[in-house]
């Protein structure tokens, strides 16, 4: 698969925080990869940002497309990732600083931002989502692993883990809260908050998750579940006893 490298002869200077791209090279379907050389700070692409490879940055650079970014495999960058429209990657999503969307955020791995998580529509990882600032979507948030903000965590819908949830701040959902595991929140939780509706049922305000281990609930339904029990291991083969001419298996 080819790579199309652009560097500092492909950029031009703008009165802004970013650079323009003025490569001769279509970025907008790109069959390859995407790689940006390190330094060039944020790097502007007019339209789409598209491979069928992944789409790096360098460390000191960062992607910012009037439309949408997607890549069948990963998109990664040493600054921040920001798109007029969606963004979309076959594998996981990562920024040295934040990631932004006017649109949706969807991966198939993890989406992990040094800095915030913004999305217009919803944020969906196959597998944790990870931010060191908020994490913020206008409709739902979905991870198939585990959702950590060192601030506080919102979404317009319902908020969905498949492990846990842990916040810095507060958490608030329009809808639900569910995690299998543990629910960490530094300050307060509210769920089922959605003023786009003119009812919300007691499903649609509950907070699902294994254990609530910190935080106060000021709107919602709390529900408990339950953490997994751990398999028992044991160090040493169970001891084999005869009796009468029949074994046993000892059970200690």
């Amino acid at each position: 698969m080819k790579t199309l490298r652009i560097t500092k002869s492909d950029v031009k200077e703008t009165t802004n925080y970013w650079k323009d791209y003025v490569g001769k090279e279509d970025i907008s379907n790109c069959e390859g990869h995407i790689e940006i050389e390190g330094g060039l700070g944020y790097v502007r692409f007019a339209g789409r940002l598209s491979a069928t490879g992944h789409i790096f940055a360098e460390a000191g650079s960062g992607i910012k497309a009037g439309s949408g970014i997607k890549a069948g495999e990963g998109i990664e960058a040493g600054s921040g990732i920001e798109a007029g429209e969606g963004i979309k990657a076959g594998s996981g999503i990562k920024a040295g600083e934040g990631i932004e969307a006017a649109s949706g955020i969807e991966a198939g791995e993890g989406i992990e931002a040094g800095w915030g998580i913004e999305a217009g529509w919803g944020i969906k990882a196959g597998e944790g989502i990870e931010a060191g600032e908020g994490i913020e979507a206008g409709s739902g948030i979905e991870a198939g692993e585990g959702i950590e903000a060192g601030e506080g965590i919102k979404a317009g819908w319902g908020i969905k883990a498949g492990e846990g949830i842990e916040a810095g701040w507060g958490i608030e959902a329009g809808l639900f809260i569910d995690c299998k595991l543990v629910l960490n929140i530094s300050y307060r939780i509210f769920a089922g908050l959605a003023i786009w509706k003119k009812e919300v049922n007691d499903e649609e305000k509950t907070i699902t998750c294994g254990k609530l281990e910190n935080g106060k609930v000021e709107y919602g339904i709390l529900k408990e579940i339950g953490l997994p029990q751990d398999e028992v291991e044991c160090e040493k083969p169970s001891e084999i006893i005869e009796l009468n001419g029949n074994k046993y298996q000892l059970i200690k």
